[in-house]
């Protein structure tokens, strides 16, 4: 495969065609655009209030990736929730604003918004009795640039408090002209996380 100068892992400067297992090994070693870097993980086993990344690269990436697997809220009929940290302070007034469209193994449909509120909920009247758990993923953008807002994108996966499989998807923005250094992971209400794993990645450029 040809390329330009001396740098065959640059993916802009090649001239060349290239092969599935060539791009499979660009992207394990994370030299693909579109890959992903793990930033943080963070396992929760017992009760609390919080997940915070406060170290998210912002510079290095302007798409983040947000992974959520297994999570349970402590408290029946609750919803997760994302906040946003601006010079290290998470933003708990109501700068937010969100759209959810949410689907029901009952046969229930229902859409969920607002555009003055404190949080952009992530899951929607989550049940929390054995086996209630839900998995989702949200992408951040722009949370870096402090000339634009910072946009969310989400998909999860829960049982609800009546026992049945509901689907969520939808977005949100935080409505600030900022620079956001921090994502939060929190109940609606203020109660607690029981348990859940939390992974965030950094989508790498081209």
């Amino acid at each position: 495969m040809p390329y330009l100068g001396t740098q065959p892992n640059n993916v802009k400067q090649n001239t060349g065609l290239y092969t599935p297992s060539e791009i499979l090994q660009l992207e394990k070693d994370g030299h693909w655009g579109g890959s992903l870097e793990l930033i943080e993980s963070q396992t929760i086993s017992s009760n609390t209030a919080q997940v915070d990344f406060t170290n998210i690269k912002g510079a290095k990436y302007d798409v983040h990736f947000l992974q959520a697997h297994n999570i349970k809220n402590a408290t029946d009929d609750q919803q997760f929730a994302i906040r946003m940290s601006v010079g290290g302070t998470f933003d708990t007034d109501n700068d937010y604003q969100r759209a959810i469209f949410t689907l029901s193994a009952d046969g229930g449909s229902d859409e969920s918004r607002d555009s003055n509120i404190n949080q952009i909920f992530f899951t929607l009247n989550q049940g929390n009795a054995t086996n209630e758990k839900g998995n989702g993923y949200a992408y951040f953008y722009n949370l870096h640039n402090s000339s634009t807002k910072s946009f969310v994108t989400l998909q999860t996966t829960t049982i609800n408090v009546n026992g049945f499989y509901k689907q969520n998807y939808g977005a949100g923005v935080y409505d600030q002209t900022a620079s956001v250094d921090g994502i939060r992971i929190c109940m609606s209400n203020g109660s607690n996380i029981a348990s859940g794993v939390f992974n965030l990645y950094g989508v790498k450029q081209i």
